[in-house]
């Protein structure tokens, strides 16, 4: 009765009401799970504000997890933005405030010696994927300490709604290592520890005590790392990419998902990546995690590695990396353009944004700077008076941070502009016409990850893989039919695209060594049967 991921409430049947003792404790009414889903729909759609209807449904979740994901599944375009973003962001920074029931482990670094004890206290004893965070850089709100939990919660809810991930096998983790907003920290009803973020040395100790016990607890767990600040999530990526099953999703899905947009918009407008200059607003974890999969596909396009990082460029805060600046990461310094290469551009300091488009044929502009209003009106309409179809791609989110508007963008390049975002908006209206916005959500690759790793029973991510699930993403662009349409699927489709991706990466897993030899139709039966569907099993 009381078991969210068994229970079936009012479905229970009268035969079910005596086997199980029930008799007596539930209304004389049986009903369908399709009637539950109907009377939950109608229960959802009484709430106005967006924040009491992501209560209600995490509520349904812990009352009933069938059901929860029915309703998920029969009304995806209208839930998705309540149970992730936008959402997400304002559920995690009222986490506190709102929280209700535990869901998931709070590894807290107070209870450093005791992790094992604490993974052992898990829900569910079998386990195919965690996703953890440590709070430190929710979306793009910054720190919110133990409120980060609302990502990890929210993503697994969408490994299972997408990928068919058995909910039972899911584990959402929080690191609690202390704050550094001071909101928090003065809140009374804050639920973390009350501390400001423990140093480098202290956490890196901690997180490698963390993947210890979990390798050695669960060996055969996809372990997701899910906003980390920019200073620790590619070290933490490079540390453990080659030990055990991991990716980043900020790193690694945002790139794919980017890098299968492209596939559509590049093929829209008759220009290969390979042939294209390729311009980066934002220099962190994200931003370099794209620019890195764009430099792999320009390479197999034809390119020689020095060629393809010849065409990309990339400016941050303090203006264009070049090879002279000195602040630059490991990571950024791939991407610095000869110092040289600008000095006739008559900039005085830094060069920025708009001495890049000003100076460069621009094709493609991406942002992850989390700057709203970045892509003015003046850089924008220059960029589009030199290329036929520019690729404008402002990928902050929330949507407070985006870079600019669909509809601005629209305006500015006169309805020439091929647009994806981070964040979702409304459809254009051009020309009596809808013009869906595609959302580069991670959705559309970390959720088929899951299915194709847990299928194929893989034991590490690599990169080819990730670009595989880019190539089976940018395959279904409903642009390559209709250049008017969204360069992604509509989110009704995705579940079944996620299908095609998983094939495709478990295909690729193979190939790379990391899974056990099977062939394409043995794959694609191993994923059918271990794809979940909420059904009741009872």
């Amino acid at each position: 009765m009381f078991d969210g991921l068994w229970t079936k409430g009012t479905a229970f049947t009268d035969e079910e009401r005596h086997e199980f003792r029930l008799l007596g404790l539930l209304p004389t009414a049986v009903k369908t799970l399709e009637q539950q889903t109907e009377h939950s729909w109608l229960e959802f759609s009484r709430y106005r504000e967006p924040l009491d209807k992501h209560i209600y449904l995490r509520n349904l979740q812990d009352r009933n997890e069938t059901l929860f994901y029915r309703l998920l599944r029969d009304h995806i375009a209208e839930t998705m933005p309540i149970v992730y973003t936008p959402t997400v962001g304002e559920a995690c920074q009222r986490f506190s405030e709102i929280y209700q029931r535990p869901r998931g482990l709070f590894v807290s670094y107070p209870d450093r010696d005791s992790l094992r004890e604490v993974l052992r206290n898990r829900p569910q004893r079998e386990v195919d994927v965690i996703v953890v965070t440590d709070g430190q850089r929710i979306l793009g709100l910054g720190d919110q300490g133990i409120g980060g939990m609302g990502i990890p919660i929210g993503k697994l809810s969408l490994y299972t709604l997408i990928g068919g991930i058995d909910p039972a096998r899911t584990l959402p983790i929080v690191l609690d290592v202390g704050t550094d907003n001071v909101e928090l920290l003065e809140d009374p009803q804050y639920l973390g520890w009350r501390h400001r973020r423990i140093g480098d040395d202290e956490y890196y100790a901690f997180i490698d005590d963390f993947v210890t016990v979990v390798h050695e607890e669960l060996p055969d767990v996809l372990l997701q790392w899910e906003d980390f600040a920019t200073a620790h999530a590619l070290p933490i990526l490079q540390r453990y990419r080659d030990k055990l099953l991991t990716f980043n999703d900020d790193i690694q899905g945002t790139a794919a998902v980017t890098l299968g947009a492209l596939h559509g918009a590049a093929r829209v407008a008759a220009r290969p990546l390979s042939d294209q200059q390729v311009v980066m607003l934002g220099a962190g974890s994200a931003g370099i995690g794209v620019l890195d999969m764009v430099h792999r596909q320009m390479v197999s396009e034809g390119l020689s590695e020095q060629q393809a990082t010849s065409q990309i460029w990339v400016v941050d805060i303090n203006g264009l990396l070049t090879d002279d600046r000195a602040d630059l990461s490991p990571s950024q310094r791939k991407f610095a353009q000869p110092a040289d290469r600008v000095a006739g551009w008559g900039v005085t300091g830094p060069a920025h944004l708009a001495d890049v488009v000003h100076h460069v044929e621009v094709g493609v502009l991406l942002g992850l700077s989390t700057a709203a209003g970045a892509f003015t009106e003046e850089i924008v309409r220059e960029m589009a008076a030199k290329v036929e179809r520019p690729i404008i791609f402002p990928l902050s989110n929330p949507t407070s941070r985006a870079e600019a508007h669909p509809a601005e963008l629209d305006e500015w390049t006169d309805g020439r502009a091929l647009i994806a975002t981070g964040s979702p908006f409304a459809p254009l209206q051009r020309n009596g016409r809808e013009h869906p916005i595609a959302q580069c959500n991670n959705v559309y690759i970390f959720p088929a990850m899951g299915l194709a790793v847990t299928a194929a029973q893989a034991t590490r991510v690599t990169d080819e893989m990730m670009r595989a699930a880019a190539a089976a993403l940018g395959e279904a662009s409903p642009a390559l039919a209709d250049p008017d349409a969204a360069l992604l699927p509509a989110w009704s489709d995705v579940p079944g695209v996620a299908l095609r991706i998983a094939h495709a990466v478990a295909v690729q897993a193979v190939a790379d060594g990391v899974a056990p030899d099977r062939n394409p139709d043995q794959l694609r039966q191993r994923i059918d049967e271990v794809r979940w569907t909420p059904a009741y099993r009872l």
